[in-house]
C-alpha cells in the first residue's frame, strides 16, 4: 500500500497559541533555524548607580532592611582645666522597605516546543528576564531622580554658593554644544560643595545630551569614551570625575500647561504631577554618588508547572525590591529643554 503525504496538513491551534508566523502551521518540509534572532533591549543602569549594601536577606514582599547612619560628632575647643563634654552619639536609623514587586508569567505547550529551535521556554523566559530588568531601571530612575537635596537642584544650586543654574520645571536649561560640558562641571561642583567622595560618581544623560557632548569641545579633546562600547549598562566613559552612562530609561517631561503637565517614566507608564503653569518640554540629568541611592532586589519565586488542562508548561517568577535615596546630598539634578 502506498503512504501519501498530506503537505497541507495543519495542527489544530487555539487561542492563545495563534502567533504569527505560527509555529505549528503546515506540516510541510521546513527548516527551523538554531540562530535566534537577538532583540534590542534598551541599557539599565541602577546595577551600576545604586549601591545593595544592604540587600540582606529578602524573602519576600513587606521585608525591611534597616540602615545605620554614622552620626556627626561635635569638635569642641579645648581649654586647660576644664570639664570636657561628652556626647552620647547614636546612628540615625533608615528603613529600606522591600514593597515593590513585578512579574512575568507565560505559557509553553509541548507540541510548540517540540517544533522549536531555538527552544521557546528557553526564548521566552530570556526576553522576560531583560524586560524585569528594564522595568526597573525605569521605575528606580523615575522615582527617585527628584529626591536629591534642595540644595543640589534648581535656579541657585550649591549648598555653599548657591551659585549654579541646573534649571527648573518652568525654566529648564537649554543645553547646546557650546554650554553642555559647562553644565555638567556645574554638577560636579554642586556635589563638592555637598563634599561627595570623588571615586565611585556617575552621570546620567539621555541620547540628547550625548549627541550635544559629542559635537563639544570634549570629544575634540578626546577626554571621554575608552576602549570598549557601551552593551547593556550604557557606559560611554568619563567627564572630570563622572563615570558617564547613556539611558533611555531616563524620566521626561511632557510640554503643557496647568496641573496636567507631568513627568513620565522611562517606559511611559507612570507620571506626577507638577505645578501649575506654562511647561517646558523636559528631560532630566542626574549626576550622583554610589552611595546615594540604596537598592535590594530577590528573585523570591521562579517557578515552572504541568498545565493542567492542556500538554505544555507554564512558567513564572517574581521579583520583589526596593530602593531609597539614603544620601539625598550625593544626588543632583539637572533640568533641561
Amino acid at each position: 500500500m502506498a503512504i501519501t503525504r498530506d503537505t497541507n496538513a495543519v495542527f489544530p491551534v487555539g487561542a492563545p497559541f495563534n502567533t504569527n508566523p505560527p509555529y505549528s502551521g503546515n506540516f510541510i518540509p521546513a527548516v527551523w533555524s538554531a540562530k535566534l534572532n537577538a532583540k534590542f533591549y534598551k541599557a539599565s543602569v541602577y546595577g551600576e548607580i545604586a549601591n545593595s549594601d544592604w540587600q540582606g536577606d529578602i524573602s519576600g514582599m513587606g521585608d525591611k532592611v534597616i540602615i545605620h547612619t554614622a552620626p556627626s560628632l561635635t569638635v569642641n575647643p579645648y581649654t586647660a582645666g576644664t570639664n570636657l563634654t561628652y556626647q552620647a552619639p547614636a546612628p540615625d536609623v533608615q528603613e529600606l522597605l522591600i514593597d515593590k514587586g513585578f512579574y512575568f508569567a507565560f505559557q509553553i505547550n509541548d507540541v510548540l516546543e517540540y517544533q522549536s529551535k531555538p527552544h521557546l521556554m528557553e526564548m521566552f523566559s530570556n526576553d522576560a528576564a531583560e524586560q524585569m530588568r528594564i522595568k526597573i531601571d525605569s521605575t528606580v530612575l523615575y522615582n527617585t531622580f527628584n529626591d536629591g537635596a534642595a540644595a543640589n537642584k534648581g535656579a541657585t544650586a550649591g549648598v555653599n554658593s548657591a551659585a549654579f543654574n541646573l534649571g527648573t520645571d518652568a525654566s529648564p536649561i537649554t543645553l547646546t554644544a557650546s554650554n553642555v560640558l559647562q553644565k555638567i562641571l556645574e554638577l560636579a561642583s554642586v556635589l563638592d560643595e555637598q563634599n561627595v567622595p570623588q571615586d565611585g560618581r556617575w552621570l546620567l544623560i539621555d541620547p540628547v545630551t550625548r549627541a550635544l557632548l559629542m559635537q563639544s569641545n570634549l570629544a575634540q579633546a578626546q577626554f571621554m569614551g575608552d576602549d570598549k562600547s557601551p552593551v547593556r549598562n550604557g557606559k560611554i566613559g568619563m567627564i572630570d570625575r563622572f563615570t558617564v552612562y547613556v539611558s533611555n530609561n531616563l524620566p521626561r517631561g511632557a510640554a503643557g500647561t496647568g496641573a496636567a503637565a507631568a513627568w513620565v517614566s522611562g517606559d511611559g507608564t507612570e507620571n506626577s504631577i507638577q505645578p501649575a503653569g506654562t511647561l517646558a518640554k523636559r528631560r532630566a540629568i542626574i549626576a550622583g554618588h554610589r552611595s546615594a541611592i540604596t537598592f535590594a532586589s530577590q528573585i523570591t519565586k521562579m517557578e515552572t508547572v504541568r498545565n493542567p488542562n492542556d500538554f505544555g508548561d507554564y512558567v513564572r517568577s517574581l521579583n520583589v525590591f526596593g530602593y531609597k535615596v539614603v544620601r539625598p546630598e550625593a544626588l543632583a539634578l539637572l533640568i533641561a529643554a
